[in-house]
């Protein structure tokens, strides 16, 4: 088809002009921006993103957590529906039962909020709230627990994420367990941590477990000879604290295994926005789902070991 052409009037010519003039300066914009990110476009956390945790972040946070605890200790206390997932409404209680009967991961982003039904503010901090579950079939909750509770073999169950796992210590169904965590999204980010972990026995069929890291700190160079540890709270900030609340039910011939994950991170100033948003934004609920759907192969893997050793 040929193409024909008009004699444009002044007027369009000049806002032509403007126009033009207008998509330069952004295209010169993204270009300085690329530009002065390219020095931080490196598989490690660069020195450029470091951000300080302040104590009205960790407030906040503080806030936002023993707001959700007295919505789990009140559903921990709900005569026939211990677990989170009983109490959604029907049909969706129903949907999501059948589809953890298929061995399907459920995840759920929630939000807690304050009495009075308002946002908690966490200052230059964001929460990350998920909750997962998942169903073993042919599992008993003595099985399960002993898994969950063998934190020298989780650097197996959940690798690549758990680089290393140690229990430290343990007093009755109190464990101190120490992680070497690694996390790629765009960046690759080594975290050593400590954790409090305190189990609840309920009865011969109903468990919950709560644990709390005590320190996280960035590994800088991480597995190279000049290793070393950042500062507590002065890091890239891509993860503050890490709190998790399990669920473990025994029944329909096996175990729902729940865990309600709240973590806190820096917040995202625009000018890291690429580098970091991916990172704290996608992370978390990655990271639970993989922690979910390895629990359930690890489960079951010994399941069939066992059913092969008894040829049973």
């Amino acid at each position: 088809m040929p193409v024909i052409g008009f004699a444009a009037p002044a007027h369009a010519l000049r806002l032509y002009a403007i126009v033009r003039g207008v998509r330069q300066l952004q295209y010169s914009f993204r270009t300085l921006g690329m530009v002065l990110l390219l020095p931080i476009l490196s598989p490690q956390a660069p020195e450029v993103m470091s951000a300080d945790l302040k104590p009205a972040t960790v407030a906040g946070f503080d806030r936002y957590v023993a707001a959700t605890e007295a919505r789990i200790d009140a559903e921990l206390k709900r005569p026939g529906a211990f677990l989170y997932v009983e109490g959604l409404p029907e049909p969706r209680r129903s949907q999501v039962r059948a589809s953890l009967k298929r061995g399907e991961v459920y995840m759920e982003r929630l939000r807690t909020r304050d009495a009075a039904g308002h946002e908690i503010e966490t200052p230059d901090g964001l929460i990350h709230h998920w909750t997962g579950a998942v169903f073993v079939p042919g599992t008993t909750l003595g099985q399960t627990l002993a898994l969950v509770e063998d934190y020298s073999r989780h650097q197996d169950i959940y690798k690549p994420e758990v680089v290393r796992s140690k229990l430290l210590e343990r007093k009755g169904n109190d464990f101190k367990i120490f992680y070497r965590l690694r996390k790629k999204k765009v960046i690759t980010v080594t975290l050593d941590t400590d954790h409090d972990v305190h189990y609840f026995l309920v009865d011969e069929t109903h468990a919950y477990s709560r644990s709390y890291t005590t320190r996280i700190q960035e590994v800088a160079n991480a597995d190279q000879p000049g290793e070393r540890e950042k500062p507590v709270g002065h890091d890239g900030g891509f993860l503050w604290r890490l709190y998790s609340y399990w669920r473990f039910e025994q029944k329909d011939g096996g175990v729902y295994v729940e865990c309600e994950s709240v973590s806190l991170t820096r917040d995202i100033p625009w000018v890291v926005s690429p580098i970091v948003k991916p990172f704290v934004t996608d992370i978390p609920k990655e990271s639970l789902q993989m922690t979910m759907g390895s629990t359930r192969r690890a489960l079951l893997q010994e399941i069939a070991a066992t059913a092969k050793t008894t040829g049973r």
